[in-house]
């Protein structure tokens, strides 16, 4: 018999550099992490450890994520395998839930988006066949704002227009995204997200149409872009504003025209594809400042949505941190701990400049850090980081003739020594986009590993 590991994870995937960043990010939430290069790499770990969850690419030289899907399944029923591909298809979709799959994203991969894969799978909450899960049980709260925020986006699901998502970071854009999809008469079509920002600008491109053979150098195949594999469902471009100026002409005429090219094909696909947009800065704003294309954010903003910052949602917020919890519980198979009114209080009192994202952090943190029944107001305070506009410090630059480049420079320091060198949240709480910190942490010569 197999040995089992209660928290153990198997990633599979033929690309190094894949398998390595889904390894470290799932580590960082508490995996311990094996990895196999393929699929007969993956069935010999298998047949020697039953692993609850499986994390694997579909298509590998040596075969098929389907068949380590089977595989799995057989030899442990209770394993949850999420698949990831960047060949998504209806048909491919389809059978792979029929064969038992719980979950199924395109490449890519958010990991935020497959951090709530994990958590709904090892909740219990496996898709069913043609009925796609449903995301409205994912979006917390009741708030009015948050309420008439749903209902313009249920209306605009009955549309068939494009929709632009004006919101800040971690308030949930995504999430919206989906739930318009799934609301919509898409909803049996797919989901394919792109974040704009997370692929480098020279692959964006062909990630968005795609390629024929002998494009450019290193095109060894085919390759379907997100527009395609999107088809007959709805296309997220997720922080739109960042995309270059250089391949907004393109997007633009594809959007008019809904047709693509394939980067060295001559032949134009018809496209039946709902787009939505995102973003965490306002898309006039980028085009005052000449980054946007004026053309461009005019088709864009068909239907212009926005979703509320939790500071003014702040009776959601404990619902949300008990909504948190329970997924941790279920996570961590481990009882659900009790959070307490004084702990409750103390977050509704908190600006939260990172949003629903920062407070399902702080909690995880909470939890993951104190091992007692009860949360209060102690481990709100022993954990709590506040915000970079609250931090003071003696050795402040700020005095007359002060070079604008030392301020810019000792406020990133400063952001980043607050969020203890997290660049994702440094980069919400400055409103600035990831890329951008990362720019700025080169371009200042800050040492790259303390802000990891």
């Amino acid at each position: 018999m197999n040995e089992t590991r209660n928290r153990a994870v198997l990633v599979v995937d033929d690309e190094p550099a894949m398998r390595m960043a889904l390894a470290a990010n799932l580590q960082k939430t508490g995996w311990q992490v094996e990895t196999a290069t393929g699929v007969h790499d993956a069935l010999q770990k298998m047949n020697a450890v039953s692993y609850p969850l499986v994390v694997t690419d579909v298509r590998m030289p040596d075969g098929s994520g389907l068949q380590v899907m089977r595989t799995a399944r057989t030899l442990s029923p209770e394993t949850a395998v999420i698949l990831l591909t960047a060949y998504g298809t209806v048909p491919e979709a389809v059978q792979a839930i029929r064969g038992g799959a719980c979950d199924y994203l395109t490449k890519p991969v958010s990991f935020d988006l497959l951090q709530g894969a994990i958590e709904r799978v090892l909740a219990g909450a496996r898709r069913a066949p043609r009925e796609p899960e449903t995301t409205a049980a994912q979006i917390v709260g009741n708030s009015p704002a948050l309420l008439q925020a749903l209902q313009r986006a249920a209306n605009a699901a009955a549309a068939n227009a494009d929709v632009l998502i004006e919101a800040e970071s971690g308030t949930g854009k995504e999430l919206l995204a989906r739930y318009i999809h799934e609301h919509s008469s898409r909803r049996e079509g797919p989901f394919v997200a792109v974040n704009c920002a997370a692929v480098p600008e020279h692959l964006l491109e062909s990630e968005l149409f795609g390629y024929v053979k002998g494009a450019f150098t290193g095109a060894v195949t085919t390759k379907a872009g997100k527009f395609e594999l999107a088809e007959r469902g709805t296309l997220l471009l997720d922080e739109i504003g960042e995309m270059p100026l250089m391949l907004q002409p393109k997007l633009l005429r594809v959007l008019q025209e809904r047709e693509c090219e394939r980067l060295g094909d001559t032949r134009p696909r018809r496209l039946n594809v709902r787009v939505i947009t995102s973003t965490n800065v306002p898309l006039l704003r980028l085009v005052e400042q000449g980054k946007f294309r004026a053309d461009l954010y005019y088709r864009l903003n068909v239907i212009p949505l926005t979703l509320p910052p939790l500071r003014h949602r702040r009776e959601d917020i404990p619902q949300l941190a008990q909504h948190f919890a329970e997924t941790f519980a279920a996570h961590t198979e481990q009882p659900a701990r009790r959070l307490l009114p004084d702990f409750l209080a103390q977050l509704q009192r908190q600006t939260w400049p990172g949003n629903i994202r920062e407070l399902g952090n702080f909690i995880r943190r909470v939890l993951t850090l104190n091992a007692v029944e009860e949360i209060g107001a102690d481990q709100f305070y022993a954990e709590f980081v506040p915000p970079a506009s609250e931090i003071h410090s003696d050795r402040s630059p700020v005095r007359p003739g002060t070079a604008m480049r030392d301020l810019e420079r000792h406020l990133l320091e400063s952001t980043l020594a607050a969020t203890h060198g997290n660049r994702t949240r440094a980069a919400e709480m400055l409103g600035i986009s990831l890329r951008t910190i990362r720019n700025k942490i080169r371009e200042y010569g800050l040492p790259p590993r303390r802000y990891a």
